[in-house]
């Protein structure tokens, strides 16, 4: 089976109603051969986390539209892409709340990296993750994540490309401070 993000739009849906959407979305397939692995639920999509051949996506996600509508599909596969590219979709994911996507760019980045390159990506995958834990309704998962990224940010160099790491670090000290995750864009 190929692994799929479905983003469906959102128009009132909130974290906390994640499980149920998961569930929703199961008993909507549940005669077909695919695995709907959970829900992330952000301002403006529910992006469902699934497992399907690629013959029956086009179904599934009929299926699925039945009541949500569909804003956009991606098939995982490992990319290779530029550092740069990397970057730029990274930043692209983070600021639009695909921060699974987000995770997964940066990732292919850590990957080309070395030495306190390599802890400072690691650090802004944290951050996403601990997003992406929010969406699962897991923020305080998410929270707890937030003294590693810190550490792994440490005292890097102000900027990297075009992202500002004092910015995020100075989230990211809110953040732990009144124990809430609050987005904000990279």
């Amino acid at each position: 089976m190929e692994r799929y993000l479905l983003h469906f739009k959102n128009e009132k849906y909130l974290p906390e109603n994640c499980r149920e959407l998961a569930r929703k979305g199961r008993d909507l397939v549940s005669d077909m051969d695919v695995s709907v692995r959970l829900a992330r639920v952000a301002t403006k999509f529910i992006e469902f986390d699934v497992a399907a051949e690629k013959e029956v996506i086009n179904s599934l996600v009929k299926r699925l539209s039945s009541i949500w509508d569909i804003d956009n599909i991606r098939h995982v596969v490992e990319e290779h892409v530029t550092k740069d590219k990397g970057i730029e979709d990274g930043i692209f994911y983070f600021n639009n709340e695909r921060f699974w996507e987000c995770h997964e760019a940066f990732e292919g980045v850590w990957k080309q990296c070395y030495g306190r390159e390599k802890d400072l990506i690691q650090g802004i995958i944290l951050v996403a993750v601990a997003f992406a834990h929010q969406q699962e309704n897991e923020e305080s998962i998410g929270i707890g994540m937030l003294g590693r990224a810190l550490e792994k940010l440490g005292t890097s160099p102000s900027m990297y490309h075009s992202i500002d790491i004092d910015r995020i670090r100075k989230y990211v000290i809110e953040m732990q401070t009144v124990n809430k995750l609050t987005r904000f864009e990279i």
